[in-house]
Order: C-alpha cells, then sequence, then structure tokens
C-alpha cells in the first residue's frame, strides 16, 4: 500500500522533507486513511494502531500549502477532505453505546481518545503555523472545517465522564484551548456565538454535526452526544441564543421525555436554559411556552426528589412567561394560573408525602410559589394550613431543611393573606408553640445554630401572627408565659411580648 512509508520515520532524503508528497499523493493518502477509519480494519487493534501512526506521519510530513489547499481533480478539495477526517477521528475515539446500563471498554475510549487528541494538536499546531506564516491564506477555509469536530471531540473527552480518564481529559482540554487559541476566541461562549455581526459564531455548525446523532432513532447510540449538546447549549446566552431556538428546542424535549431519570434531568436543564435565554415573544410564539410547560409539568409525577427539584425551579421561571399571555380585565375573579396548577399538584403530593428527601425538595421550593402568587395563595389556604402543620411536626435531621423552609413559607403566607389568618390564630399558634417546646427540649444531634434558627424563625411567625390578629396573640401567650419555665421558650414568648409593646420589628 502506498501508506506503507508513512508507518516509518521519513530520512532527510525522502520526498517529506524535499518539498512534500504532490497534492494528489496528497489527497489519495489522506482518502485511503478516511476509508480505513470507516471500515472494518478501525477495530482491529493492530490495525487501528498503523491507521493512527499512518496520520501523525501525514499530517507531519505535509507542508502547510499543500494541506490547506486543493488537490485537484479526481480528489476533493484538501479543507473538506481534513474535515472527513477529522469527523472519522472524533468517531473513532467516540464511546460505544451504553448495553442494559453497562459501560464496558471505557479505558479503551480513553486510550482512544488520548491518541486522537494528540492528531489534532498536531493538526492545530499546523493552521497556527500556516497562520502565522501569512503566505498559506487557506488556513482559514480549512479551519473552517475543522473546528467543528475537533470542537465536539475536544467537549466530549474534557468533561469528567465515565468514558474519560485525567490523561484523556488533560489532552481534550489542551485541544480546546489550542482551538480557542487558533480561531482568535477569549472564550468557548465567543467561539460558538461569535464576537459581533461581522465574526460569525461556529453553533450552527456544531448543531449540523450533532443533528444526525440527536433524531429519534439514533441520540443513543453515542452516549456522549447529549452531554456535548447540553453542555454546548449551556455556553450561549442572551441575546444569542434565539436565533437557534429552532436547533435546540427539539433536541431538549427529547431528550427530557426519557425513561431514564438522568436523561430527564438532563432535557429539563436545557429547556431550563432556553426559558432563562430567549426573549418570552419567541417562546410564545407558536406556542412553544405551552408545549414546554406540559413537558416539564408530566415531571412532576415522578418520585425522583433530583428531577423535582429540577422540574420545579424551570417551572418557576417560565410561570411570567406563560402569565403575559393572560389579561385580567377586572370586574370578575381572577382565572387560575399555571402556577395555582403546579402548587395544587405540589400541596397534594406533599401532604401524604414521609420520604425526607423528597419533603425537603417541596419545602424548598414552597415560598417561591407563595411570592408569585401574592394574595391569590388563598386559593390554596386550606391545603397549606395542614402542610405546613403537618410538616411542622415531624423532625427533619440535623439540618432540618424542610421545617425551616415551612417557616419561612408561613412567614410569606401571613404577610400575604393576613385578613384571612385570623381565623386560623389558634390551630397555628398551637403548632408554632409545640414545635418551639420541642426544639427546645430536643438532646439530639441537631446544631446550635440550627435550633437557634428555628427558635428565631418560629418566634418571627408569632410576631406576625400578633400583629395581623391585633395583639390576641400576646394575651393568650400571657398565660403560657406564667405556668413555663422552660428558659428557651420564656425567651422566645418574652420577645414576642416586647415587640407586640412598640418595639421596631422589620419582619412586618
Amino acid at each position: 500500500m502506498e501508506l506503507d512509508g508513512a508507518r516509518k520515520t521519513p530520512s532527510r532524503e525522502g520526498p517529506f522533507l524535499s518539498g512534500g508528497w504532490p497534492p494528489t499523493a496528497l489527497g489519495q493518502a489522506f482518502s485511503q486513511v478516511l476509508h480505513r477509519l470507516t471500515g472494518q480494519e478501525a477495530q482491529r487493534g493492530d490495525a487501528r494502531g498503523a491507521v493512527l501512526q499512518d496520520v501523525s506521519a501525514i499530517i507531519e510530513a505535509a507542508e502547510c500549502d499543500k494541506l490547506f489547499e486543493g488537490s485537484g481533480a479526481p480528489f476533493r478539495e484538501m479543507p473538506e477532505m481534513l474535515g472527513e477526517v477529522a469527523k472519522a477521528l472524533g468517531m473513532y475515539a467516540a464511546p460505544p453505546r451504553e448495553k442494559e446500563g453497562r459501560s464496558d471498554g471505557h479505558s479503551e475510549v480513553a486510550e482512544k481518545a488520548e491518541q486522537v487528541g494528540l492528531l489534532f494538536l498536531k493538526l492545530l499546531g499546523k493552521v497556527e503555523a500556516a497562520k502565522n506564516s501569512l503566505v498559506c491564506p487557506a488556513w482559514k477555509t480549512g479551519l473552517h472545517h475543522l473546528a467543528g469536530p475537533i470542537y465536539i471531540f475536544a467537549i466530549m473527552h474534557s468533561l469528567k465522564q465515565p468514558w474519560t480518564s485525567p490523561r484523556s481529559q488533560d489532552v481534550a482540554g489542551e485541544v480546546l484551548a489550542l482551538l480557542l487559541q487558533v480561531t482568535d476566541c477569549d472564550s468557548v461562549a465567543r467561539f460558538l456565538h461569535g464576537g459581533n455581526e461581522d465574526e460569525k459564531g461556529r453553533f450552527t455548525v456544531i448543531m449540523g454535526l450533532l443533528k444526525p446523532e440527536l433524531n429519534k432513532e439514533s441520540w443513543k447510540n453515542n452516549p456522549a452526544t447529549k452531554h456535548v449538546f447540553s453542555w454546548t447549549l449551556q455556553q450561549v446566552t442572551r441575546p444569542w441564543l434565539n436565533q437557534y431556538l429552532e436547533k435546540i428546542l427539539p433536541p431538549s424535549l427529547l431528550i427530557s421525555d426519557d425513561y431514564q431519570t438522568e436523561n430527564k434531568i438532563l432535557g429539563v436543564h436545557c429547556l431550563h436554559h432556553i426559558v432563562l435565554n430567549v426573549p418570552a415573544a419567541d417562546l410564545l410564539q407558536y406556542n412553544r411556552a405551552q408545549v414546554l410547560y406540559h413537558a416539564i409539568f408530566n415531571h412532576l409525577y415522578t418520585l425522583e426528589h433530583h428531577l423535582i427539584q429540577a422540574v420545579l425551579l424551570c417551572l418557576l421561571d417560565l410561570f411570567p412567561i406563560l402569565e403575559k399571555a393572560v389579561q385580567w380585565k377586572g370586574g370578575a375573579a381572577r382565572p387560575t394560573t399555571h402556577c395555582d396548577e403546579v402548587l395544587q399538584l405540589v400541596l397534594t403530593y406533599m401532604e401524604p408525602e414521609h420520604r425526607l428527601l423528597l419533603r425537603r425538595t417541596y419545602a424548598r421550593n414552597l415560598p417561591a410559589f407563595v411570592r408569585r402568587l401574592g394574595i391569590l395563595t388563598v386559593r390554596h389556604l386550606k391545603r397549606l394550613e395542614r402542610v405546613i402543620i403537618g410538616y411542622l411536626e415531624v423532625y427533619d435531621g440535623p439540618e432540618e431543611e424542610a421545617r425551616l423552609k415551612i417557616l419561612e413559607t408561613l412567614k410569606l403566607l401571613i404577610q400575604h393573606t393576613w385578613p384571612r389568618v385570623s381565623c386560623r390564630l389558634v390551630v397555628l399558634l398551637k403548632a408554632l408553640l409545640k414545635l418551639i417546646c420541642d426544639v427546645a427540649r430536643d438532646q439530639s444531634l441537631t446544631p446550635e445554630p440550627v435550633k437557634t434558627a428555628l427558635l428565631q424563625e418560629a418566634t418571627d411567625c408569632l410576631i406576625l401572627l400578633d400583629h395581623c390578629s391585633q395583639g390576641r396573640v400576646k394575651g393568650l401567650l400571657a398565660k403560657s408565659l406564667q405556668s413555663c419555665k422552660d428558659s428557651k421558650v420564656v425567651n422566645c414568648i418574652r420577645k414576642v411580648q416586647q415587640v407586640s409593646e412598640g418595639a421596631p420589628y422589620d419582619g412586618t
């Protein structure tokens, strides 16, 4: 084969140093390498090493002007050929499809990635040399075809994943750094979206390369593709992201609609990024916002707390966009909103929930719903009351995250719906006093700062209750103060009385 000589170190008298290969021979060499990379030969270990050695020898031997200029008929232009070789090298180093949750062969993938990364460093070094020499203007065309495949390879192997190793990550990181240097980009974001109107970004090119692997039939063939897409998407923000909406929305919805929780979370994160960085007008067009809402809302029926957390955060940022399309004309009752619908479902799940991680997740996001609805929270007051009282009764572990968030929710509830709270005064007062007594007598491993925070939050709620009930709490606590002997409980009651008697309080 004509490439046999490429596997040996070239001598000084060889054709490499005496002017390099003629363009037709160089094109033929790359064409044969491409055929070997995409054929069955690349699957054999001995042939694999030989192919990579041939590619390395060709890159080292070729001169810049021959490497990036056209190779003439009957071969394709060299820049396009280089791009195809870069794609083949990237696919060669890609992780295989995982079968039934198994992930065999990851060490072999990391070894391949290291070898391919070194080849890309050599190739980008040639581009850098051509760029600095000023005698080979065709390097820009070559870089145009190389940038996309090399970027995908670099991101695929620079992120910490099961198929990467510290060494392969380092090599891929070097490839990405050199790629940014050659393209005169100070960040990945600029590489993707461009710096100004005259400098076009490469996001469209990247998405074009990823598109064949991001359809319903093929997106799981390469487990790295979804991570490359997600990470790349996160780098593009306002005001650039909206121009790519048609390219990024379908894959994000596809990934989020998977049966695996890991993929659902990844897809929801992609959708959340779109919600945050695409103008509301673009999301409302063609009913896209409603499509997003229904796709995300369906995940609320799961029992995975990580997914619930991602879904609730995304929905809370989506509500303002959805409500832009709803106009209240006054007179009649305000229509229920998507926020009402979600809160109703969340409270339905919260009330009987006994899993601590899910309880904490729900409680963590509950204050945001009360802030969002404001006075309209009265629609959910009965169920909120039951949830608050039920959660205040249950110990939540050393950090007491659930009970602290429930107390924050109660404070907001009193502030926003105080006219309706007075009729529930006795029930809420008993729940708060019981909490204060339980915390004061707690002998568990709960840290003292956490106990102090619980007592302070409960005291703040009592003060707010007293204000909205015109001092009734102060009168009801007077008898308790006489009979109580616990110093912590007495201290909380006295704080309520002191503030009620006229001392300033910033909680109201």
